[in-house]
């Protein structure tokens, strides 16, 4: 009958509460973002994450990382290059190995994001009282060193630029 639902089990309210938090926090994200300039996609904010925590990474590394083809990581790489945030490197015992590099002002966009983000969040979770509080920065911080990755599966958008 119209206007009839199934009700809900324990693991759907769960889950859908875990979604709004994680909507909740990507909006936390994207506000932040959208304040620093230049104005980066999402891709390319996490490709110079990427370099900064990597300094031996090449394109070819890069594109493994982000789960996207080649042509669209060097793409990518050009975008960041020309806005001034990252450099290829020729290494000088072998031209043909090419390292990326973060350029200081990438470093400071990087560093912008990433207080922009903290003031959010700092100001988003005052409410929650504090041993819920560290409990939470306790799971956020085991699935960020162990949970499952972040990334789109193998080839979703291999040939997607950004």
């Amino acid at each position: 009958m119209c206007g009839e639902q199934d009700p809900e089990s324990p693991s759907d309210i769960v889950g859908r509460q875990l979604v709004e938090a994680v909507e909740s926090l990507v909006a936390l994200w994207f506000s932040a973002v959208e304040e620093v300039r230049p104005r980066l996609p999402p891709r390319q904010i996490r490709a110079l994450r990427a370099v900064r925590g990597r300094p031996s990474l090449n394109v070819t590394a890069l594109a493994e990382h982000l789960r996207i083809g080649l042509p669209a990581a060097s793409r990518l790489c050009d975008r960041l290059e020309a806005a001034g945030l990252l450099r290829r490197c020729p290494q000088p015992d072998d031209r043909r190995e090419v390292r990326l590099e973060i350029t200081a002002q990438g470093r400071r966009f990087l560093t912008d994001v990433t207080e922009r983000l903290s003031l959010r969040l700092s100001t988003a979770f005052d409410g929650v009282p504090p041993p819920q509080r560290a409990r939470l920065e306790q799971v956020l911080r085991a699935f960020h060193e162990g949970g499952p990755s972040t990334d789109p599966e193998p080839g979703a958008d291999a040939g997607a630029e950004g």
